[in-house]
């Protein structure tokens, strides 16, 4: 089971993709998946539904997809810097992905208590700054963040 510190260095990763997002003008989500070592990056990426015009570009399955086809995700840790919407959380379910790191839960509260309830380790690092991010950018773009999640 990865430590705290590696969950942090995870979770930086994810961070680094959102504040990229965010340059794009996009929605500052980001991801980063892991293989069970807890140190080997499988794929990262970051929402692009503003830069693609593709609803189903989120944060999550930018990062599955960068990781390409794995015999199993059974053991890898999905780290993102904000709580999977439904979406997301369907797929770490579907495909077995073994671990979720969340940056933080205030700015959207997302699946992660449903995840939690079917086995999964979910992992809330509330980091000050993926909440800064997300509140910054929630004030600054409700438009798109209303988009983003449905509302």
């Amino acid at each position: 089971m990865p430590s705290e510190s590696q969950d942090r260095r995870m979770l930086r990763t994810a961070l680094e993709e959102a504040r990229a997002g965010l340059a794009e003008g996009g929605i500052p989500i980001g991801a980063a998946l892991y293989a069970a070592d807890g140190t080997t990056l499988l794929g990262r990426g970051h929402n692009r539904r503003v830069q693609d015009s593709d609803p189903s570009a989120h944060a999550e399955t930018a990062a599955f997809r960068a990781a390409g086809r794995q015999r199993s995700y059974r053991g890898t840790t999905m780290a993102t810097t904000l709580s999977p919407c439904w979406y997301c959380s369907g797929l770490v379910r579907q495909f077995g992905i073994s671990r979720v790191v969340v940056g933080e839960t205030r700015t959207f509260r997302g699946g992660h208590d449903w995840l939690t309830e079917h086995g999964v380790d979910v992992v809330i690092l509330d980091d000050p700054a993926c909440v800064a991010l997300m509140t910054d950018f929630t004030k600054a773009r409700p438009d798109l963040w209303n988009e983003d999640i449905g509302a």
